[in-house]
């Protein structure tokens, strides 16, 4: 029945309208925006999972950049121990050749004292972000070197960290205040080795530097040659300085692994925080293909809702034409 005071088909007509318009701007906000649930009150649970989860991503950002750091500092020391290796090469040899009867052992030791220089400042030069890993002026240094690996959380939310750690007390060469400490410094004994060929009963202590502006080891004498120098001697030069070399190359090797070990988690840390954003996107993003359809069909629907909307005005029109003809 027409009504000229209420129109039923209007009022109907218009709420269908308001229910069209409003999904409408849902549909146009998730389109501008990207996200289908943007705030807590579009899906608590999802948006409570998608927040956990971006600010489990920035921790790994984090935890990225502390592995850039740590992966610097193990590549300057590496390519620094890489190079004492190369020099402790170097002086073994010519300890070797001076073994060889009517060799200049003088000029020989000045060669073995260039290379020695050169160990003073590869040691010196290996530092970065103010940490040197092969040289110490420190009366107390720090010998346990640690970079942040990764982060679990908990099933009650508590976060715990875990770590790469090193001693770097293994690539310490050169100490100016405890001589002991560094390997390069230190008193190696020559005796513990096969020194057949020695029959000296004096003390039979070595070292290879003698740190510039630093301690000298106390009993224990400094790798150098002479015209003096024995055939004893030099044996027990050569066998202090191959056991050097071992342990130089054995700290070189853990320095490797470390870096390895370092790549390696940086790779899992990437592929895992891309993960956690692929796996947000499917919690809260829009679905653009869906939403466009939508839209369209809104928008068609929004359309036919204004045109019933029209026809039903229309009809109280009619009704006081047909009032006003009697």
């Amino acid at each position: 029945m027409s009504n000229v005071t209420t129109n039923p088909s209007t009022s109907a007509a218009l709420t269908v309208l308001r229910g069209i318009n409003k999904d409408l701007n849902v549909v146009q906000q998730q389109v501008s925006s990207g996200y289908r649930i943007q705030t807590a009150s579009d899906d608590p649970t999802y948006w409570s999972m998608a927040t956990t989860m971006r600010s489990d991503q920035s921790s790994l950002s984090t935890i990225t950049d502390a592995l850039g750091l740590g992966a610097s500092k193990v590549d300057t020391a590496s390519t620094a121990m890489d190079t004492v290796v190369g020099l402790l090469t170097q002086i073994q040899s010519k300890l070797v050749s001076a073994k060889e009867s009517g060799t200049d052992k003088t000029a020989i030791n000045s060669d073995i004292q260039q290379l020695k220089n050169q160990l003073q400042s590869v040691t010196q030069s290996a530092s970065f972000s103010g940490e040197n890993w092969l040289y110490n002026t420190e009366q107390q240094p720090s010998t346990q070197q640690s970079v942040i690996s990764n982060f679990t959380r908990g099933t009650s939310g508590q976060i715990s960290f875990t770590t790469i750690s090193y001693d770097s007390s293994q690539t310490l060469m050169v100490d100016t205040v405890k001589p002991e400490r560094g390997l390069l410094t230190k008193n190696v004994d020559a005796s513990t080795f096969d020194t057949s060929s020695s029959g000296s009963s004096t003390a039979r202590n070595y070292y290879l530097l003698s740190a510039t502006g630093g301690t000298t080891p106390t009993d224990g004498t400094e790798i150098a040659l002479s015209s003096s120098t024995t055939d004893a001697e030099l044996t027990d030069m050569i066998n202090v300085t191959n056991s050097l070399l071992k342990s130089a190359t054995s700290a070189d090797s853990t320095l490797g692994l470390m870096k390895s070990n370092i790549d390696a988690q940086s790779d899992y840390i990437s592929k895992l925080s891309d993960a956690i954003k692929s796996s947000v996107g499917d919690l809260v993003d829009t679905n653009m293909e869906e939403a466009s359809a939508r839209q369209s069909a809104l928008q068609t629907a929004q359309q036919m809702g204004v045109q019933a909307l029209s026809i039903a005005n229309s009809m109280a029109s009619k009704v006081l034409i047909i009032l006003q003809a009697k």
